[in-house]
């Protein structure tokens, strides 16, 4: 008897965290800024990036707790290679996508109309070049812009605010920082060239979301 009493006991408290948990659906679009590395060799140096661009995304979330959510998302930005020297400068298309999982933190209660909330997480970002190539690439002597594609993790810090526009649609206005190491096949050092560090992607964004 005492065995099926716990029995019921840990079947009703996990039946009551499950139907306690809100599910969030959302999609919004923004625009997408990245700050650049250096690229240098004995001969000269250049500025590597990728160029400002249109940035879209989509997730599915839940709020576990009171103040406590997280969410899967998918993020793909139309953007372009670049790298610039002085006046001269060489650009590629290309375009970038990235899975990862964000743990939120709401600094308001899920029944307030106005939930401010801060962001982070972490997943993997694929870089891919899209441009024609060509036999000569402006600076190429320092960097080479490429038509492949280069796998790398990505650290998302973000904040942002949810307006409540009735009982289970939101809009939301965030600003997430996504943190990659310099995609170096993509942007090609030359030989003899070094490149590092990391580029930031700030990504300002307006959504939709729909709780279930």
């Amino acid at each position: 008897m005492k065995q099926i009493t716990r029995i019921l006991f840990w079947t009703a408290l996990c039946a009551s965290a499950a139907m306690a948990q809100r599910w969030e659906v959302g999609a919004g679009v923004g625009g997408t800024f990245y700050t650049s590395q250096t690229i240098s060799n004995p001969l000269g140096s250049a500025s590597g990036t990728l160029s400002p661009g249109i940035a879209a995304s989509a997730w599915l979330g839940n709020n576990s707790g009171h103040m406590l959510g997280g969410e899967l998302r998918y993020d793909y930005e139309n953007t372009n290679l670049k790298v610039s020297s002085g006046s001269t400068n060489a650009t590629f298309g290309a375009n970038t996508q990235a899975f990862h999982y964000d743990f939120l933190m709401h600094l308001a209660p899920q029944d307030l109309p106005v939930r401010p909330y801060v962001a982070v997480g972490g997943g993997v970002k694929f870089f891919r070049g899209t441009g024609p190539e060509t036999e000569a690439q402006p600076l190429s002597n320092i960097a080479l812009l490429t038509k492949t594609s280069d796998i790398k993790p990505v650290i998302s810090v973000g904040a942002g605010v949810k307006f409540a526009l009735g009982h289970s649609v939101q809009l939301r206005l965030e600003v997430h920082d996504y943190l990659s190491p310099f995609p170096t096949k993509v942007i090609a050092p030359a030989l003899g060239s070094k490149a590092g560090g990391w580029l930031q992607d700030f990504v300002p964004m307006a959504a939709l979301a729909f709780t279930l």
